[in-house]
């Protein structure tokens, strides 16, 4: 099981110890640390879509165009959030072919 996050976000750390608990073998990817690719990004929107995928509470959305905020929602999403990884909301977490994103009663249902 792959979990995309920061190390040091508070959600992603109480994710990997509530999986780990759980007895799942994890790996935690950082966001920032270039393995988040456009392609990547692509397949998880084609998997919960951008109202899902996108944080529009983070720092970074704030500081946003409008212009952007409009293509975080749009067509070109994947490229927007590959730029800007920290736009996604945490943790991402890739179990074969299913998606979950964030740490939400429905995720831990669907993980736990």
């Amino acid at each position: 099981m792959k979990v995309y996050g920061l190390k040091n976000c508070d959600t992603c750390r109480k994710a990997m110890k509530e999986l780990a608990a759980s007895g799942r073998e994890l790996e935690l990817i950082d966001m920032r640390g270039g393995e988040v690719t456009k392609a990547r990004i692509t397949r998880w929107l084609k998997a919960v879509g951008a109202e899902a995928l996108v944080n529009r509470r983070s720092t970074t959305w704030r500081g946003l165009t409008e212009e952007q905020k409009d293509q975080a929602m749009g067509k070109d999403a994947a490229s927007l959030l590959a730029e800007h990884p920290t736009l996604i909301k945490r943790p991402v977490v890739e179990t074969g072919d299913e998606v979950f994103v964030g740490w939400t009663p429905t995720s831990k249902q669907g993980l736990l």
